[in-house]
């Protein structure tokens, strides 16, 4: 048994348009921004949803979307997703880059949440 959430949707910008990208998103959704020092590739667009992180992400690639999944097992998301169809792509830092039949990306990530979010909000899967 192992939990899990939609825990972001990010905006990848390429890494030279990103601050403008940032910049857009801010204003088309009203949302203060805030870069943490020890993440700068993302800014976070504050506020938009209750208790999901939106973000502008500088990429070293094309422009897209993308969902980040957390889980307090990321082996047993990682097949749960598989089976249902996702491909694996890479692994970075703890983290796993999915490709869903769709085509789209998807991070599934440990939780990084508040606790007590994730334990009020996260799906069970047997």
């Amino acid at each position: 048994m192992h939990r899990s959430r939609l825990y972001a949707l990010i905006v990848d910008a390429p890494r030279a348009t990103a601050g403008a990208a940032a910049d857009f998103w801010s204003a088309a959704l009203g949302a203060p921004t805030h870069v943490e020092p020890t993440e700068p590739q993302f800014t976070d667009l504050l506020d938009v949803v209750p208790g999901l992180v939106t973000a502008v992400q500088a990429v070293d690639d094309a422009p897209r979307y993308h969902l980040d999944i957390e889980t307090d097992d990321v082996e047993a998301e990682v097949d749960r997703l598989v089976t249902l169809g996702a491909t694996p792509v890479s692994r970075w830092q703890g983290c796993q880059v999915l490709r869903a039949p769709g085509g789209h990306l998807l991070c599934v990530i440990p939780v990084a949440s508040d606790p007590d979010l994730f334990a009020a909000t996260a799906r069970r899967w047997e």
